[in-house]
């Protein structure tokens, strides 16, 4: 079967931003104009295509990513016929506490549209997503979102991205007018205006729109405005600058080309402007998209390594290479029974029916049926190639991170990391009989989220859940409530403390056991030392001379990584630590790998109760938007709260508050900040970074585990 679409005419692209900005409703003109649906469905209402849980329709958020594939017309140079475009197209969620969503979304995406409001401009969760992109490299531009509300400044946003982002975002647009005056833009690139005529909701919304020429009045800002973006692109392409200083007068199709090139080496940001809402603006970013983001033709080969050499290999982009794609996602399909894989393909060719095998779980898997999906709808076709973004049915055993490949051509891909989660509560089936169901709940969703966990307290015998934040382990409750039928108990939420040491200290293991016949023997000298913050755990082998064989290292490390598991102070696990094995003994007879690992652990205790332990809290970074006149109630209140103030800037008539936060003081914030600002102010935060816990705070955040775990016994 030939390919429909060539792989120069697919953009796979994400919309991604802080919440709020506007991405659903960007994407559901998105997919209105390129004829996928044919009414447009508000957020509000609750009738988005891509929020189609009951959650999101609910609160009116984006939970869970949705992928859908639609198809637009366009001519971005004057050499190509106006031709049609698959785009694929990845909502994500902007609420912080959903952030894996957008990770595993980006690690799979060629390109990037960030959505930005014009009257917030760069606000948290922005920050934690262009993050995210640079760490995959992946190229982008911006959309400069609700230039129709009160307070929009389109140059001040832009301006935001360079302080904020550090991103060199260079307006390829001039808006004519701003607030309800917003009437359409300036193209910089063509040198022409574009004015939207048309504002209602019906089946020519946004439609029609006029060519005109430039406002006179506007005229000279926009030269200048255009000269600064020659200047830009100039700075990250030789010869372009060449002719920008001999006074070339370029073409059209000259700074569409160079615009292009510097965007998709990541140098430079185009920024659009619009209003999705009122259906402007999104056409002309659609010709963006196919003009500037890349197609996967454009993007390198995909790099992974030897299964059983563990040498470099590439896969080039293209059908004729052996297949490779990675598992981004796994979901329960939601009109049926059936697990949904969604996997990116790198190279090669997946037909129905055919076996896969998974590098990282060493299995082969049967393809069962492929369908491309437009949300929760899927639409069944018998072959997906390099560059499509689809579902696979009949995968058994593939996770979020496997590789699927050619079973005569192994390769294994880079897989994804994962934030550690911050908040966890403890929960419980209402009755018995729930307790199987239960089970096979919390089951299903660590599988598809891969920042949820489920652990079992060994002294408490209590089931205990884990999450990014309070929305998080809420919404999963709810999902086992309706998709499970399963009704449990919650308990108050608790924050995930962790432990570290902060002194050197060398301490012996020794275990040794004689008990008639075979013994156990096991000696090692560890030194304990504290890791650079956010470094984890990292193990060093310093014998020489063989005093401890090879083969009870490892055994040794396997020790001490257990042992960190259950820290010495108030049972939270270990972090930031370093150990090295730096002496010992053993015994020809009675030595054996596991009594080298019981020796480990005794001497990583022993080490660690005497390394100066501390409590360590996570801490996260809070930005409130409040009226000045309500400034002093919430300084005061963030205060209270262990908060330190970073900065308190203006924006648009409002103060901003900046600052770091103990999680364990944000329980209630939200009712709280209703009520000292009558509902006028907003907050949002994200994890920053864990840092010691007061020593007051330690001892009773210890003495209450401490209590909390003699009570579960008795």
């Amino acid at each position: 079967m030939p390919r429909k679409t060539p792989l120069e005419r697919i953009r796979n692209i994400g919309i991604m931003a802080h919440i709020d900005a506007g991405k659903t409703t960007t994407t559901e003109r998105v997919l209105f104009y390129t004829g996928k649906i044919h009414k447009i469905g508000e957020v509000h209402d609750g009738a988005a295509t891509t929020d189609w849980m009951e959650q999101e329709q609910e609160r009116g958020i984006t939970i869970t990513s949705a992928a859908t594939r639609c198809y637009w017309t366009s001519k971005p140079y004057s050499d190509v016929e106006k031709t049609e475009y698959e785009i694929n197209i990845i909502d994500t969620p902007g609420h912080v506490d959903f952030t894996v969503e957008v990770e595993r979304s980006i690690r799979v995406l060629d390109g990037a549209v960030a959505l930005f409001c014009a009257v917030g401009g760069v606000e948290p969760q922005s920050e934690t997503v262009w993050r995210q992109a640079d760490k995959y490299g992946v190229p982008r531009m911006a959309f400069v979102n609700k230039m129709d509300r009160i307070g929009a400044d389109f140059f001040g946003a832009v301006q935001m991205m360079k302080d904020r982002l550090h991103a060199h975002a260079v307006p390829i647009q001039f808006p004519i007018g701003a607030e309800d005056q917003y009437k359409g833009f300036v193209d910089l690139i063509e040198m022409r205006a574009r004015v939207w005529e048309k504002e209602d909701g019906g089946k020519n919304a946004g439609k029609t729109w006029n060519d005109v020429e430039i406002p006179a009045e506007l005229l000279d800002d926009v030269k200048a405005q255009r000269e600064k973006m020659l200047e830009a692109i100039a700075d990250y392409d030789d010869e372009f600058a060449e002719k920008f200083l001999s006074g070339h007068n370029f073409t059209v199709d000259e700074l569409k080309l160079a615009v292009r090139s510097a965007t998709l080496r990541c140098k430079i940001t185009p920024v659009l402007c619009g209003s999705a809402f009122k259906n402007k603006g999104v056409q002309a970013m659609l010709d963006a998209v196919i003009a500037y983001l890349p197609a996967p033709s454009d993007v390198s080969s995909i790099k992974g390594e030897d299964v059983s050499s563990g040498d470099v290999m590439e896969r080039k982009p293209n059908d004729d290479e052996p297949f490779s794609a990675l598992a981004f996602k796994v979901m329960r399909d939601p009109k049926g029974v059936d697990k949904l894989c969604y996997i990116r393909i790198y190279s090669g060719v997946l037909k129905a029916g055919t076996y896969a095998y998974n590098t990282t779980k060493d299995t082969n898997e049967r393809i069962g049926r492929i369908y491309i999906m437009n949300a929760v709808d899927r639409e069944a076709t018998e072959e997906a190639r390099a560059g499509d973004i689809v579902a696979l049915v009949g995968m058994k055993g593939t996770v979020t991170g496997d590789t699927l490949c050619d079973p005569d051509n192994p390769i294994r891909l880079e897989s994804m990391s994962f934030p550690e989660p911050v908040i966890s509560v403890a929960i419980e089936p209402k009755t018995k009989a729930d307790q199987d169901k239960l089970s096979k709940a919390l089951a299903r969703l660590m599988e598809e989220d891969p920042t949820f966990r489920v652990k079992t307290d060994m002294e408490t015998n209590q089931t205990v859940i884990y999450g990014m934040g309070e929305l998080h382990l809420e919404i999963i409750v709810d999902r086992m409530r309706r998709e499970d039928k399963v009704e449990a108990n919650v308990g108050r939420p608790q924050v995930a403390y962790r432990e570290t040491v902060t002194k050197s200290i060398e301490a012996e293991g020794k275990f040794v056991r004689q008990s008639g016949g075979r013994g156990q023997y096991g000696h090692c000298w560890l030194r304990v030392e504290p890791n650079d913050p956010g470094h984890g755990f990292t193990f060093k082998n310093e014998i020489v001379g063989g005093v401890i064989p090879k083969e009870y290292i490892a055994p040794i490390e396997q020790g001490v990584i257990e042992s960190m598991n259950k820290g010495v102070l108030a049972g939270y696990p270990m972090v930031d630590i370093r150990v090295a094995v730096f002496d010992g003994s053993y015994h020809d007879v009675d030595s054996n790998e596991m009594a080298f690992k019981v020796a480990a652990s005794m001497g990583f205790k022993d080490a660690c109760s005497k390394a100066g332990p501390i409590l360590l809290e996570p801490i996260f970074g809070l930005e409130v938007v409040t009226p000045e006149d309500y400034l002093g109630s919430v300084v005061g209140n963030l205060n209270q709260r262990r908060g330190k103030i970073s900065e308190i800037t203006d924006r648009h008539g409002a103060k901003i508050v900046t600052a770091k936060v103990p999680l364990a003081e944000m329980f209630g914030y939200a009712t709280d900040l209703r009520n000292l600002t009558s509902g006028r102010a907003s907050f949002s935060m994200e994890f920053n970074h864990y840092e010691p816990v007061p020593k007051n705070i330690e001892e009773k955040v210890a003495g209450e585990r401490a209590a909390f775990t003699a009570g579960r016994h008795t």
